[in-house]
């Protein structure tokens, strides 16, 4: 017989933890903490939409300005996208 035969570590029972800190947060105790409780609220004052105007005009800046093939690629599928809704896009 093997030594994993007559093992006893599968009759090991897990003992209910009772005591200790409350984790959950990779073995940190977790902090409730009493500062900011204002995050993630907006109100329509604090929200600012760009025209897709304003966006077009952006984009073809950037485009002018940047050196980067990936950038000037993504920038260029923006611009064919918003051209092409417009119905202005000729292939």
């Amino acid at each position: 017989m093997t030594s994993s035969m007559n093992s006893n570590l599968s009759k090991i029972k897990p003992k209910l933890r009772t005591t200790g800190n409350v984790t959950g947060n990779w073995g940190r105790p977790k902090v409730r903490t009493h500062g900011n409780t204002d995050l993630g609220f907006t109100t329509k004052e604090n929200i600012t939409m760009t025209t897709q105007d304003d966006y077009l005009k952006r984009m073809y800046q950037a485009f002018d300005i940047t050196d980067d093939p990936k950038m000037k690629k993504f920038i260029y599928s923006e611009i064919r996208k918003i051209m092409v809704q417009r119905g202005l896009w000729n292939d």
